[in-house]
């Protein structure tokens, strides 16, 4: 079979040809994108339909799927079939046409002539042999139902039964209107997200993310259980600008690890704490892996309320990690990392221009009103003069790896524009043949308009889709598919597509499939489903915290400050009692009945005052209980730590 495969290698073209076109086409994709962020058609006098950017930016995407991503996923590439060649050839060419010649057929669409079905059929097919070399199969079978489900959708009985569409029609409209593959998604990630992954790529390039690994080190290292709170920072503030959880566990996780593993704790809680904390990094912004830029989108609001919504939620969630880290390291008895370890204060501070780029970022996003993408590039300009000027830790990039940052930065977002892509797919059925309005009506229906159990419903609806897909394709379907239905039964819309984002992210760590804390337990060699249930017991937040703004936004900073203030408030302490609960420890080990009490006070604690009529007395309560049982543990334990000390 090895002999196979290695007569296999010796056909097709040779790394030394097909490299440095693949790397010419990500930097040139890169540079396009960039360009158009800056303007710089209206420059060149260049007039353009945004749809034609698109289309140049999939003429881009295409070829490179072909010539980097094997047939077989996790197989080495060394030369490219020439079945891969002739693909990434017949890919360019096609959306080449459409792009060029984009403003006469998206007006010949419903008259359905061959010059349009044609190219638009070779272009859905390829993209969808491109999305399943890179993600897999799931995806691409839920979009192969919804196209199914476009063409014979009238043979569905029932309020799901739709229009059904005639398949040169279909291919057409897939294919060129602003509705379909160059639709919402693939604007947002054309512009925005790759922006964004540029400034990731050159933080990383020149030193950022070891500045900020060194930073959690000195700030967490010197107390117990230093090596777990290293990961939750490093992984939380690395992920926020990561697009993909798995690849967040496999970037910080080889290094985290290992870390917590030699400080003591089991290699389940060391792999199930960094899934957790990696996951959780698509829930803070800035970033949210590239899904804040188009809730915002979706909403048609400014992408600052998306960050303020989803900041509080998110704090909570690290918040109740950072909690349970520590808890546990007093369970277990671990101490802090060995000083030798830690980085010192004067070399880690002169990586502090590192923090102020991302200050000029948020700068110009909220005070100075940037779009997103000009903002990301203007950190990104900010990030490469300092680094160039004074590096990190006696290193300093060269002008050449900068410029190599622009092929890293089109690798780097292959996956997500073929995500995009394909998702336009799935809201051009939606809006061809009516699906949107009844499944969102079908929804509600069965949900009898009870909005508990819709929100339940919902919530097994996000975690079933969300297995296995990655975090741009998940939240795509559940803002299409099921946040509509929970607005229509009252909930705020930020509060709808959070509500969906948030239990789409959890089918990463919820078994049987759950991608980020299997990757995980890979590196930590520990049992995959252990490992999986202990990320569930860690991220409990996740599953909790939104149900709570579902009722009462004010979790998500809407309504008036004094009520805000307070759920924030409750909150804190509401999610400071349940981690003790999950944990089993306070200021000693809790019994079973001081857990379930502890456990009870911080849910009561946690509902927002403005839930349900008398959930304010539930806050004073579960608050003055919780501060009575903390108080009642810290003098249990020293009654107790006192005769052992004479003794």
């Amino acid at each position: 079979m090895d002999n196979d495969k290695v007569r296999g290698a010796e056909n097709g073209l040779s790394p030394a040809i097909w490299r440095p076109i693949a790397d010419a086409m990500a930097a040139l994709m890169t540079l396009t994108a960039i360009g158009w962020a800056l303007s710089f058609q209206r420059t060149l006098g260049l007039d353009l339909y945004p749809q034609q950017l698109f289309a140049g930016i999939l003429f881009f995407v295409l070829p490179l799927a072909f010539l980097t991503l094997p047939a077989h996923r996790n197989t080495q590439r060394v030369n490219v079939p020439w079945i891969d060649v002739g693909l990434a050839v017949i890919a360019a060419a096609t959306v080449a046409i459409i792009a060029v010649r984009y403003p006469e057929l998206v007006l010949m669409i419903f008259a359905r002539p061959v010059e349009v079905w044609l190219p638009s059929v070779i272009v859905i097919v390829l993209l969808l042999e491109a999305l399943r070399r890179a993600t897999g199969w799931a995806l691409v079978i839920i979009i192969a139902v919804f196209l199914l489900y476009a063409l014979f959708g009238d043979q569905i009985p029932g309020r799901l039964q739709g229009r059904a569409q005639h398949w040169q029609l279909l291919a057409g409209y897939m294919a060129v209107d602003s509705n379909g593959i160059l639709g919402l998604p693939m604007s947002v990630a054309s512009t925005v997200v790759i922006a964004f992954i540029f400034f990731g790529v050159l933080l990383g390039i020149t030193g950022g993310s070891r500045f900020f690994t060194d930073a959690a080190m000195l700030g967490m290292g010197r107390f117990r259980g230093g090596s777990m709170k290293i990961a939750v920072l490093a992984s939380g503030l690395f992920g926020s600008i990561s697009g993909s959880a798995v690849a967040n566990v496999v970037g910080t996780g080889v290094v985290t690890i290992p870390m917590i593993k030699r400080d003591g704790y089991p290699a389940h809680k060391a792999a199930a704490i960094e899934a957790v904390a990696s996951t959780g990094g698509q829930l803070m912004p800035p970033v949210m892996g590239a899904s804040a830029f188009l809730m915002a989108e979706f909403l048609a609001v400014p992408y600052s309320s998306i960050v303020s919504a989803a900041l509080v939620p998110a704090l909570l969630y690290y918040v109740a990690l950072f909690i349970q880290a520590d808890l546990e390291a007093a369970k277990l008895g671990i101490k802090r990392i060995p000083k030798s370890e830690i980085p010192n204060a004067r070399l880690v501070a002169k990586g502090i221009h590192f923090a102020f780029a991302f200050a000029v970022l948020i700068y110009l996003l909220f005070w100075q009103g940037y779009q997103p993408e000009r903002a990301a590039l203007w950190a990104a300009l900010f990030l490469v003069l300092t680094s160039l000027m004074i590096g990190y830790r006696g290193q300093r990039p060269g002008l050449g790896i900068v410029f190599g940052s622009l092929a890293r930065t089109g690798h780097s977002v292959v996956e997500i524009l073929l995500i995009s892509a394909a998702s336009g797919l799935v809201i051009g059925v939606l809006n061809i043949t009516g699906l949107s309005f009844n499944l969102t009506y079908a929804l509600v229906q069965i949900g009898g308009g009870n909005v508990v159990l819709l929100l339940a419903l919902s919530a097994i609806v996000c975690i079933i889709l969300g297995m296995g897909l990655p975090t741009l394709g998940v939240y795509v379907l559940l803002a299409a598919l099921v946040a509509p239905a929970l607005i229509e039964v009252g909930i705020e819309p930020i509060a709808a597509h959070l509500y969906v984002l948030y239990f789409g992210m959890m089918s990463m760590i919820t078994p049987p499939i759950a991608m980020a804390a299997f990757a995980a337990a890979s590196i930590a060699n520990a049992p995959a489903m252990t490992t999986g249930w202990a990320a569930m017991r860690f991220g409990w937040s996740a599953y909790v915290i939104p149900v709570m703004f579902a009722f009462s936004p004010t979790l998500i900073l809407i309504g008036a400050p004094g009520d805000i203030a307070l759920a924030v408030i409750t909150a804190g302490m509401g999610v400071w009692l349940i981690s003790s609960a999950l944990a089993g420890y306070y200021a000693g080990a809790l019994s079973p009945i001081s857990r379930l009490l502890f456990a009870i006070s911080g849910g009561m604690a946690l509902v927002p005052a403005g839930a349900f009529p008398g959930a304010a007395t539930t806050d004073v309560i579960g608050v003055a209980g919780g501060i009575a049982l903390m108080a009642n543990d810290i003098l249990r334990q020293r009654r107790t730590s006192v005769p052992e000390a004479g003794g």
